[in-house]
């Protein structure tokens, strides 16, 4: 990930929020009654999470739970490092515009160190609890002991002003206005890039409101929402733990708070974490009657597994084997730790290791650009650039039409993405069935009766700002005869 002047990986964390000196604030003296800078461990892990996801493309949801354990957080220090990492990274394109309002030179000119640290205060001061003065002390103390004494200088002075007016006042300021650039005003507000928030434009048929409304979901905490893998836990066992029931699935619930390691279900690998979204796109596959033969399934980009993971269960129960194949070994990996009787290959899904109309039963998980999960994954937002999007569709439309390929006649193929982007959701899958005649298209919707509000025409997609869940996409063919 680069730093300039452009903005600079499944979620977020509860608001760490202090009203006073405290180790979190920032707050304290050396010996001898002299003020100096304080090292608050929550600030230096959340900054040193940001300079590693600008360093080396470092994933925030993997890599902050190891540094929360090396530095020994837990409790209130973990949520406030939690929060302010996050948070900063998730307000980023918007922390970066009003930065270059304060400061005599533009958020691409400062060194990215410093950068960091102003956008870890710039998220204290318009999006926390936290007061003016222990948001500013604190980030002034980090920048020095970080940093250098110059560079704390140069904060104290941009923090400040930034303190002077909030959130609400500053958006007149920084942002387009939103009759003259409606989409830069949302990219500014809401703190994404402006690419995105025309491709979500267009998913949502042009409604300005309503992407405005799932750019702000964007930015909320994602819940929790646990997978009871059926034959090996229940509902009611998570429920027991702590656990909520949930609006959708039949297999998930919400946990409200605390580590989902803890319930004995996911402890035992008898239960996941798992989006509901994902969870319902596999089981409609599930749900298509097929004439004949129903014995054989396939999950084609299986890693990480969680798919795969309840395809097993049911294919299990039901007395179906599934084949579960994903590119990279360590994926594979995974998808073996979380299904119990599939069989796991490593393979490439555009040059299958498998036999042509093997299958009655396709899922295709297709790498995408993840625009759909840009909760659960902060900086991913600006990570991708539009380049990135002709990449991912070349190799999503030869993964569908091998799936298809693989497919019996009178088969069904699900095709999956965790993003709405017209360019890898509908048009992968009409050039596909264009070019190859190969397969019908399927209403979806009749196959997801749980929930409303999944679109037009014959696919289905879900929305955080609707549903809850991640931006999944989900589309069903049925094989032609050949």
């Amino acid at each position: 990930m680069t730093r300039g002047s452009r903005a600079g990986r499944g979620a977020g964390a509860p608001s760490g929020r202090q009203s006073g000196p405290s180790r979190g604030s920032g707050q304290g003296r050396q010996s001898g009654g002299r003020r100096g800078p304080v090292r608050d461990e929550a600030r230096n892990a959340a900054f040193d999470l940001l300079r590693a996801v600008d360093e080396r493309d470092a994933y925030a949801n993997l890599l902050l739970p190891t540094l929360l354990r090396e530095r020994g957080l837990s409790g209130r220090d973990a949520a406030l490092a939690t929060e302010l990492a996050y948070g900063s990274l998730r307000g980023l394109g918007t922390y970066d515009a009003i930065i270059g309002a304060c400061s005599d030179r533009p958020p691409d000119e400062i060194d990215p160190p410093l950068l960091d640290a102003l956008r870890l205060g710039a998220h204290q001061l318009l999006r926390t609890r936290i007061p003016p003065h222990a948001a500013v002390s604190a980030t002034v103390d980090l920048v020095r002991l970080r940093v250098g004494a110059g560079a704390s200088r140069f904060a104290n002075a941009v923090l400040r002003k930034i303190a002077s007016r909030d959130h609400d006042q500053w958006m007149p300021i920084v942002a387009p206005d939103a009759e003259e650039d409606p989409l830069g005003h949302l990219a500014v507000v809401h703190s994404h890039p402006r690419w995105i928030v025309s491709a979500f434009r267009d998913a949502l048929g042009g409604d300005l409101r309503e992407t405005a409304e799932l750019l702000a979901a964007d930015n909320e905490r994602p819940g929790v929402t646990l997978v009871a893998w059926p034959g090996r836990s229940s509902v009611g066992e998570l429920v027991d733990a702590g656990a909520v029931s949930s609006r959708f699935s039949p297999y998930a619930a919400y946990l409200p708070e605390g580590d989902p390691g803890s319930i004995q279900a996911v402890a035992d690998g008898r239960a996941a974490v798992q989006d509901e979204a994902s969870q319902l796109v596999a089981l409609a596959l599930t749900r298509v009657p097929v004439n004949g033969s129903d014995r054989a399934w396939l999950d084609m980009c299986a890693g990480p597994g969680g798919k795969a993971g309840l395809l097993d269960a049911l294919a299990v129960q039901e007395g179906r084997n599934l084949l579960a194949a994903d590119l990279r070994f360590h994926r594979s990996r995974l998808v073996w730790r979380a299904t119990r009787r599939a069989a796991v290959i490593t393979a490439d899904g555009t040059a299958p290791a498998w036999r042509t109309g093997a299958f009655d039963r396709v899922l295709v998980d297709a790498p995408c650009t993840g625009l759909g999960a840009l909760r659960r994954r902060p900086e991913s937002r600006w990570r991708r650039d539009p380049a990135s999007v002709p990449e991912f569709t070349a190799l999503q439309r030869r993964l569908l039409t091998s799936a298809l390929d693989s497919a019996r006649p009178g088969g069904v193929v699900a095709y999956v993405t965790c993003s709405p982007h017209l360019a890898e959701t509908a048009a992968v899958v009409d050039d596909v069935v264009r070019r190859t005649g190969a397969a019908e298209v399927l209403p979806a919707r009749r196959y997801l009766d749980e929930a409303g509000g999944l679109g037009d025409g014959p696919h289905a997609q879900f929305w955080p700002h609707r549903h809850g869940t991640d931006a999944m996409f989900l589309s069903l063919l049925r094989k032609l005869p050949d």
